[in-house]
């Protein structure tokens, strides 16, 4: 909370006396000296207000609690400010991980830092605030808390003379430790050698026995992550059970605590020493705590970003961990929260990049498989597109050749999205495309179903049709639920099938049978994958077939390419720039008989 120093709310109404009024000299000044008589306990109010009405003195209040409530008089704020353009509930200074940000609170003409009006804002050394009003009080935001902490600490280190900070070259040397374990936080190593360091810091500065880390998991729980020694040695992460009443004690009060066993030290002064070569006797913990966004909502709780886990060391030696010791650890545990959530970014970064590399890879394979430059046949054309919603998709079209008498023509889709559905296509593929002369369709797509229910792990099946054409034009074709082919004949559109049938991976039992229609020179066949009849505009209506055949009427003679690109401008000029959310296929067969 803001007090004044008698520790009630500041009211400035106008200001008595002249000058400035007075501010505690540990604050105010910028020198060491004055900084070592601050209690360890303090914050030194170095962060404080300037306020300043026109054609009056200033007052300077420490701000020493959080939230600090700026307002009128009469509603329990910290700063009351008489001025009819400032509300009851006017703004509020919160405290936030690595500083300090101003919020409006209802002020009915609006919160302004230097002239800009804000929701929400980060202070800097400096910012002016304002209500609104040109006559209006103005407060100027003064922090020095990062310079006085490292000054404080400074100047302390240097004369510290504890159990712990009296070895390895005193303070001065863990004040090196620190800003080499800050350096971490612009390192490029992988996260486990960072975090090993980082921990390897820790017991090093505080001369602990022992240190953990410990890392949020998905249930929210803390998960012992990495256990390491004083001599920076790996130990097994089950080796060490903290006590849960210290990081209790560290996350409710959201910084770092020392906790002593006097038990253990009293049964260790009975034993002659024997106790502390096989327990513990003290303990210290910090939270590590991400970075607040600016625009993330602030309250009591909620002053630091997300907890991302804790640091836990313990010593046996009785009161090893002095308080000057534990405000050192506790300026690393700020560095450390940094340091895993930047190294954390990076790893996160680098998965990226390289599923997208991993992505691009595989559609470059998977667009290499699909047909291109179709070949010349005597009785026919063909034409087909694909174009996958995401980098690889589960649709899959083919025209090849069986013999001389007879042509496959097929369309599939795998049920989902992704590389797994891309495998299954590609599975296909290789299953339907290997055909060769005298093979009954039917029995390779019931083997196929068979695999597929058989390894049901693999969590995909396929709707597929799949012909074959003769040169006289008699269409032997097989459905597996696949959306029948649309039929052109003499500008009528219709469909080549209305009744069901199950997918291939679905249904062990499933029978597929075979069904025969006679093409007659000048039919196109027109076979597609249901991303073209079941796209959505932005009001969640669907294409749907009758209007793909109204599309479609009257087109016979129109070339395959241009009633290829008819559809996917239709169907896009329908959408009106929804996302796409299935594949798109559409495979053209124009039947011309034989001279």
């Amino acid at each position: 909370m803001v007090e004044r120093m008698d520790g009630g709310p500041a009211r400035l109404p106008g200001f008595g006396g002249r000058g400035r009024q007075p501010f505690p000299e540990c604050v105010a000044s910028d020198k060491i000296a004055k900084l070592t008589n601050m209690p360890e306990n303090s914050s030194a109010h170095a962060t404080h207000l300037e306020v300043v009405f026109p054609d009056r003195t200033e007052q300077t209040v420490a701000v020493t609690r959080t939230p600090f409530l700026i307002g009128r008089q009469g509603d329990a704020n910290h700063l009351e400010l008489e001025d009819q353009h400032i509300s009851s509930r006017c703004a509020a200074i919160v405290t936030a991980r690595g500083g300090h940000r101003l919020e409006d609170r209802g002020n009915r003409t609006g919160v302004f830092v230097n002239g800009q009006k804000v929701a929400k804002k980060t202070l800097h050394d400096g910012d002016t605030i304002s209500f609104g009003s040109d006559q209006g009080p103005k407060v100027i935001f003064r922090s020095t808390a990062g310079s006085a902490t490292v000054a404080h600490m400074l100047s302390r280190m240097g004369s510290l003379h504890d159990g712990v900070g009296s070895h390895a070259g005193g303070g001065l040397s863990k004040l090196n430790l620190l800003l080499e374990a800050t350096a971490l936080l612009h390192s490029h190593l992988p996260l486990n050698s960072v975090l090993s360091a980082m921990l390897d810091h820790a017991i090093a500065i505080t001369k602990a026995d022992r240190g953990l880390l410990l890392e949020i998991d998905a249930s929210g729980a803390l998960k012992v992550r990495l256990v390491r020694d004083s001599n920076g040695v790996n130990l097994p992460a089950d080796s060490v059970t903290p006590r849960q009443a210290v990081l209790d004690q560290a996350l409710k009060e959201q910084t770092g605590v020392v906790v002593g066993d006097p038990e253990l030290a009293a049964a260790d002064q009975r034993s002659g020493g024997k106790v502390a070569h096989e327990h513990p006797h003290s303990f210290i913990a910090t939270p590590l705590y991400g970075l607040p966004s600016d625009e993330a909502d602030e309250s009591a709780e909620a002053q630091r970003g997300d907890l991302l886990g804790a640091i836990y060391l313990d010593s046996r030696h009785p009161a090893a961990f002095s308080e000057l010791v534990r405000q050192i650890f506790d300026a690393l545990g700020v560095e450390a929260g940094s340091i895993l959530e930047n190294a954390r970014h990076m790893e996160r970064e680098h998965e990226r990049r390289l599923m997208e590399h991993e992505m691009g890879l595989a559609r470059a394979i998977q667009q290499a498989l699909l047909p291109r430059g179709f070949r010349d046949y005597p009785h026919l054309t063909v034409s087909g597109v694909n174009h996958s919603c995401i980098a690889v998709g589960g649709d899959y079209f083919d025209v090849f050749p069986i013999s001389e008498e007879q042509t496959a023509v097929l369309i599939a889709d795998v049920s989902g999205h992704g590389l797994g559905a891309a495998l299954l296509t590609t599975m296909l593929q290789g299953a339907l495309s290997g055909m060769t002369l005298g093979e009954d369709p039917v029995r390779v797509i019931y083997q196929i179903n068979q695999f597929l229910c058989e390894h049901s792990e693999v969590g995909h099946y396929a709707t597929m049709f799949f012909s074959l054409l003769d040169l006289d034009g008699k269409l032997h074709y097989i459905k597996a639920a696949h959306p029948s082919p649309l039929l052109l004949r003499n500008g009528k559109v219709t469909e080549l099938y209305t009744e069901g049938s199950f997918p291939v991976g679905l249904i062990q039992e499933a029978n597929f049978v075979a069904a025969t229609e006679q093409l007659e020179p000048g039919d196109t066949l027109v076979l597609f994958s249901d991303g073209v009849t079941e796209a959505e505009d932005p009001d969640e209506e669907q294409f749907g077939v009758p209007r793909l055949c109204e599309l479609l009427a009257g087109q016979d003679n129109t070339p395959l390419e241009e009633l290829q690109k008819m559809i996917l401008d239709g169907v896009d000029s329908f959408c009106r720039g929804a996302a796409q959310l299935d594949d798109i296929t559409v495979l053209a067969v124009r039947y011309s008989g034989v001279a």
